[in-house]
């Protein structure tokens, strides 16, 4: 059985051998996780904190029961947040998603091997589920350069070898991203390659009761982020010298200062770069009595995502009545959607009952209509009318799916767009909204 530390005397008394969270109590952990930071002030905000080792055990359960309900002789990962999900470790995520090294072998007994960088394999043996931490999955040509070919062999080799032990007479393997030498040398190998993005978007949509609690924490720690980028914005635009970046860069410390990991996106801008929406933050200095708007897609505390969108009125002004009405008519878009959330419901029955934008605002409106949110952004997928597409989401939402809905209320040749979003956990007779950062009152006009 695996050890998580080795020297318990820096643990601190006062707490006992374990955290709040069932995981050591121990500084100096290899493990990623929460800081002191973060667990006082959840400790102060009188939130549950989740049991890690119960949440570990729920997703490799949850996992295996996908493979062998399929026929499965296992699931093959390369996806971080795949990884991620599957072992609860991680190892210089980014970095990993272009240059892939990782790998988790999932066989349908349930026994799980981890493939790494050849110099950390101890990442994850914090977690007993793992049984077995290799190297050599790394079949990209910055790394194996000519002779990829060669490397591809040996792992494909290893996991023939592993399938046969583990799941005799069955060669069919669920791959959710593999390179192309990897898929050639699995099907040498005579085993049948299938896409295995099907099985672990659907595995991760239904969250389990700590999973719920850890978004709980993640959700409180990202917006006592965004509040502190909201006050920066507010103290520092009167200055005149505070740039995009300088906001942005407030919701990178905060996360990071919680034990949040990264931000997927660099949503955030001003005035009139507002509209067309995605632009990404830059260099401009922001000014008094403009809009400022973004999209957090922060992956943060527990690797949990929080996908929540704001807009603000930096200034003494009013804002103008447009503005206004923009903002009302995008808290109406969502609150409406949001109440059509309930166990049963369909999609299509969700995209059919939505909230129709205002035609000035069809044109600029949002890729979606809501989007499931987990590890980070995650099926389903719920479409406007004019973007669906007929039999892709035929399914209905159940307890336990986390939903972010959507709103881009973005004038047609307009000077702003006003972005909001909320995350949405579905209950097992409604649904609960996550999120509690207030709207704007100067851009509701003081009515929301």
């Amino acid at each position: 059985m695996n050890l998580h530390y080795r020297d318990t005397r820096k643990i601190d008394p006062t707490r006992g051998a374990t955290l709040g969270d069932n995981t050591p109590n121990d500084q100096d952990r290899v493990e990623i996780g929460p800081t002191q930071l973060a667990y006082a002030e959840w400790a102060a905000a009188g939130l549950a904190l989740p049991d890690l080792q119960e949440m570990r055990r729920y997703r490799w359960e949850r996992l295996t029961q996908h493979v062998v309900a399929r026929g499965y002789a296992g699931l093959l990962m390369f996806d971080p947040l795949n990884i991620r999900y599957a072992t609860d470790s991680t190892n210089m995520q980014l970095w990993n998603t272009h240059n892939p090294f990782r790998a988790v072998l999932l066989c349908a007994d349930g026994y799980m091997v981890i493939w790494d960088y050849k110099n950390s394999p101890f990442l994850s043996e914090f977690n007993p589920l793992v049984r077995e931490q290799r190297s050599g999955a790394d079949l990209f040509y910055f790394d194996r350069g000519d002779r990829i070919d060669v490397a591809a062999d040996v792992f494909s080799n290893e996991l023939r070898h592993l399938l046969a032990e583990h799941a005799p007479g069955n060669m069919r393997l669920a791959v959710d991203k593999i390179m192309l030498h990897g898929l050639r040398a699995l099907e040498a190998q005579g085993i049948e390659v299938i896409p295995g993005e099907e099985l672990t978007e659907k595995c991760r949509a239904i969250k389990g009761p700590d999973e719920i609690k850890a978004m709980r924490c993640a959700s409180h720690a990202c917006e006592t982020a965004v509040r502190a980028m909201e006050e920066a914005a507010r103290a520092g635009v009167p200055r005149g010298d505070m740039s995009e970046d300088d906001i942005w860069a407030v919701l990178h410390a905060e996360n990071i200062r919680r034990g949040g990991e990264w931000i997927e996106t660099r949503l955030l801008t001003s005035g009139p770069r507002t509209n067309p929406w995605f632009q990404e933050c830059g260099g401009r200095i922001v000014q008094e009595n403009e809009i400022v708007a973004f999209d957090t897609d922060l992956v943060g505390s527990y690797g949990i995502c929080v996908d929540i969108s704001r807009t603000w009125w930096i200034g003494d002004a009013r804002p103008r009545p447009d503005m206004i009405d923009a903002m009302r008519h995008g808290i109406e878009h969502i609150r409406h959607n949001m109440a059509l959330l309930r166990p049963g419901i369909t999609i299509p029955e969700i995209t059919e009952r939505a909230h129709r934008l205002a035609p000035e605002y069809q044109r600029g409106k949002y890729g979606c209509l809501m989007h499931g949110v987990g590890l980070c952004d995650e099926w389903p997928l719920v479409a406007y009318p004019d973007q669906a597409v007929p039999g892709a989401f035929d399914y209905a939402l159940e307890p336990g799916m986390t939903l972010c809905v959507e709103a881009l209320v973005s004038p047609e040749g307009g000077d702003f767009s006003i972005k909001l979003e909320d995350q949405v956990l579905i209950t097992e007779d409604g649904y609960e909204n996550l999120t509690r950062y207030p709207f704007d009152a100067a851009l509701t006009g003081g009515a929301i």
